[in-house]
């Protein structure tokens, strides 16, 4: 009986210890990888959430740490200012990516985000390699990772729009890739290297583009199961040339104009979810041929999915595409969990998921629930403020133009008329909150001289640069959007635009459930302490504790 007893408990101490042991991660992971979807807000993942399978998103909440009230905290919700805030952990007022574009008063110009004319193209067309992070004022958590090796580290970005793989990958990263519409393959600038790498090449001679083109879009599910959509054929939706129900036949979009069917219209490959099976197969080429996590340092990869952008603008958030377009990338995510596990291992792995922003759901929509809601035309309110401009100050170009929500003055025009700066962005902002829409026009030299504590305002603050931003910041009212060519839009502080999910998996994230407010600022700071390493150095987040358990 003793004996028995003595085996027992001998089992019993060793299950304790194997559990204890079996599962201390690492001092640090290999390889970190940030997920960063463009326009998906915290509800639409909640919607489709019963109808995933339990490899993809729900396996990262079932085993990981989600984060289920996070915030983008400043005003312009777009996509290049949401890349660098969470990958530099500062707000747009700092790292200067205050918007997508902003104007240039002294020259006339419009600066796009990673906009840089001493760049060159490598392995594309000339027009779309005139990129690299020169306009990034901040370190990014990558950049802070190669420094802290002295470069051993391997970094890299990769992503459909070359704002995203750039501005995510940084200023010191090993390379970056994105598409090219002309030759239908993944491209570079010469900022990061003088030609592409030889595995690279290999990947873009398969033509895969073409090859996704060739099939129709059809939905990957029955589209009775996907909840919470309008009908998959209405009015309400842009569609592709009008046509907005499925199948869509993508040969012929890609197809039509060219001759001999001798070229493709690659662009068409972006709006579709394809574009992120395309994204996620450079990943898996990226990972193997690079050797990423294969030594002590840590290695950093950032993927940018944007198909959900380009489907949302033009089919609306509930649409049947959206739903569809979401399903497909929680197929994408599994798989490269699943080649995670097959080549590194979980443990030694430490990825995030997190959306660059929200939406809005479609003004028409909300007026079929009697919720308040609009398109705000810009036209017509810039054509009555000049006139107004005009009828005070006499006749000249005062305004610029507007751009992104904010208005800019004609500077030189304004300070050789003697005329204080500060009063005429007044009396704009006062004009201009007369307008059906607008919620609150606010002078920039408000942010000069005043410090915020909270609301509107604080976010507005948070999106000033003095050289960059405009003379005046315009938010609109909840539901509302500026008319476009899109069905709706994402450049707001509200709610819908500012809400995306967080989810961390693996390495050191334990499953649970986080409900207190946080922001996408506090990403780039935790990633720093995890592993060790400065803080980006503008940034001004928090490490998210519950990670450090």
């Amino acid at each position: 009986m003793r004996q028995t007893a003595a085996i027992i408990y001998f089992l019993i101490i060793s299950f304790v210890v194997t559990a204890q042991t079996a599962y201390i991660p690492p001092d640090k992971p290999k390889l970190v990888i940030g997920i960063i979807v463009e326009q998906l807000r915290y509800d639409q993942l909640e919607r489709v959430w019963d109808i995933l399978p339990d490899n993809g998103l729900r396996r990262m909440v079932s085993e990981g740490t989600y984060y289920r009230n996070v915030s983008v905290d400043y005003l312009s919700t777009q996509a290049a200012p949401g890349f660098a805030t969470i990958s530099t952990g500062a707000s747009p007022s700092a790292h200067g990516i205050t918007s997508d574009t902003w104007f240039h008063p002294f020259n006339d110009q419009m600066i796009f985000s990673v906009q840089d004319p001493e760049a060159g193209a490598v392995g594309g067309s000339f027009e779309t390699g005139l990129y690299s992070p020169v306009n990034l004022l901040s370190s990014t958590f990558a950049d802070e990772l190669q420094m802290s090796t002295c470069g051993a580290s391997k970094v890299y970005g990769i992503g459909i729009k070359e704002m995203g793989a750039i501005i995510t990958a940084g200023h010191a990263a090993d390379g970056a890739f994105w598409f090219d519409d002309r030759t239908g393959t993944w491209m570079s600038s010469n900022y990061y290297c003088d030609s592409l790498p030889v595995w690279l090449m290999d990947l873009n001679a398969l033509l895969l583009p073409g090859q996704y083109l060739n099939h129709p879009w059809q939905p990957m599910m029955d589209i009775s199961r996907y909840p919470g959509c309008q009908a998959d054929s209405n009015d309400l939706e842009r569609g592709f040339e009008g046509k907005t129900w499925f199948p869509y036949d993508l040969k012929t979009m890609s197809t039509k104009g060219k001759l001999l069917n001798t070229t493709r219209d690659y662009s068409v490959l972006r709006e579709t979810p394809f574009a992120d099976d395309f994204t996620t197969e450079l990943a898996f080429r990226l990972i193997d041929n690079e050797q990423l996590g294969q030594d002590d340092n840590t290695d950093y990869l950032s993927i940018t999915y944007s198909a959900t952008d380009y489907i949302g603008h033009r089919f609306g958030p509930s649409s049947v595409e959206s739903t569809d377009a979401l399903v497909r990338l929680d197929k994408n995510i599994g798989q490269l969990l699943d080649r995670i596990d097959k080549s590194l291992g979980k443990r030694n792995v430490l990825v995030y998921f997190v959306s660059a922003h929200g939406v809005s759901e479609i003004p028409a929509v909300l007026e079929q629930s009697r919720i308040p809601s609009g398109y705000f035309r810009l036209n017509q309110s810039l054509q009555l403020l000049r006139s107004y401009l005009n009828a005070i100050y006499g006749k000249g170009d005062w305004v610029k133009g507007f751009f992104d929500n904010q208005i800019f003055l004609n500077r030189g025009l304004i300070e050789d008329a003697d005329i204080s700066l500060e009063e005429i962005q007044k009396k704009v902002a006062r004009f201009m909150v007369q307008f059906s829409g607008i919620a609150a026009a606010v002078p920039t030299s408000a942010f000069e001289m005043s410090d915020f504590a909270g609301g509107l305002l604080l976010k507005m603050n948070n999106n000033f640069s003095q050289q960059r931003s405009g003379d005046v910041m315009i938010a609109l009212n909840p539901g509302w959007v500026e008319k476009t060519d899109h069905v709706t839009g994402h450049n707001s502080p509200y709610e819908y635009d500012s809400h995306v999910p967080l989810i961390w998996f693996g390495w050191t994230a334990s499953r649970a459930s986080v409900t207190r407010s946080v922001t996408t600022r506090d990403i780039a700071v935790t990633l720093s302490v995890l592993c060790r390493i400065p803080l980006p150095n503008s940034a001004s987040g928090d490490p998210l504790h519950e990670l450090f358990r």
